[in-house]
């Protein structure tokens, strides 16, 4: 494999991306940046490309169109048009979805037969519609799912507890939205269930947070960007190096009909399978209604 990769809008999102590819170890050989706007592509490639003396990756950067996707084993989609005053969820869906079509058709055009990763919000929406679109597996489509939720969560039970994030075993799943939420029925430190050392009042601030830091975030800066960068570039790292690590990405679920974030084991193939977990009661409903959102969503596009 070439381990080729191109990242499909050059805003702070798919520069953070290619930052964070270069400025890490990993197997990607060849990064191709492309963006309606060319320019900025080609000024990110070079930016990129002054790194390579001094990071600890080496690849080759430049700037394409959509005919170098053909050989490409990876595609990150995080273009997209911007929400603008007024306007609704479903008024953007609209328009981003007329834009993944044309979009979509021009990439398989070019013969690429890879992976999908979608980042572009509202993302599992548009993942959905990149597998419908594009006429791939459904494995080979993958949405960055609630891989950023998670670590917002992790983060800050680690904080709570003074341990590493890194030792912190909880996801949150469902829509990357307002419905997702924490499964704190399975969640543990080295396998000491996390219910037993924080009360539920707390867990419930914690899992509001998590949810709802990117609000935050972007009243202050107007925008979330490292954090996804992050994200990506390790769920790429899986992918190329068959790594088959269990990651909370935007997969298919077969019985609901919509892609969603869940625990699935990911690797070369894409999404090898999502797990089957026993989950509350209360939590099945909440995954429910989460479902039914998306659902929602989706019916009102077609």
């Amino acid at each position: 494999m070439a381990n080729k990769v191109m990242i499909v809008g050059t805003g702070n999102v798919g520069a953070s991306v290619g930052y964070c590819l270069v400025n890490q170890r990993t197997a990607v050989s060849e990064l191709v940046l492309t963006d309606i706007n060319m320019e900025d592509a080609e000024g990110e490639a070079m930016d990129l490309r002054d790194t390579l003396a001094v990071s600890p990756s080496y690849m080759k950067i430049k700037s394409g169109t959509y005919k170098d996707a053909g050989d490409c084993d990876i595609i990150i989609i995080t273009a997209g048009a911007p929400q603008k005053p007024g306007e609704t969820r479903m008024d953007l869906l609209k328009k981003n979805a007329a834009i993944f079509k044309d979009m979509i058709s021009q990439i398989m055009e070019s013969g690429f037969s890879g992976i999908f990763i979608v980042v572009s919000n509202p993302m599992d929406v548009l993942t959905y519609l990149t597998w419908r679109y594009s006429g791939l597996p459904a494995e080979q489509v993958i949405g960055s799912g609630t891989i950023l939720d998670s670590a917002r969560l992790r983060y800050r039970v680690s904080e709570r507890l003074g341990v590493s994030p890194k030792s912190v075993h909880v996801f949150q799943i469902g829509e990357h939205g307002d419905t997702e939420f924490a499964l704190w029925s399975l969640a543990n430190i080295g396998g000491q269930p996390i219910m037993d050392l924080i009360d539920e009042a707390e867990l419930n601030k914690i899992e509001d947070f998590a949810r709802k830091e990117a609000y935050e975030i972007i009243n202050k800066k107007g925008a979330t960007y490292y954090g996804i960068g992050a994200c990506v570039t390790k769920l790429v790292n899986c992918i190329l190096g068959d790594e088959r690590r269990v990651l909370p990405v935007s997969s298919y679920d077969d019985f609901a009909g919509v892609y969603n974030g869940f625990p699935a084991i990911v690797g070369r193939q894409g999404v090898i399978r999502r797990l089957d977990l026993k989950m509350t009661e209360a939590e099945g409903m909440k995954l429910q209604k989460s479902t039914n959102a998306l659902k929602s969503a989706i019916s009102e596009l077609e």
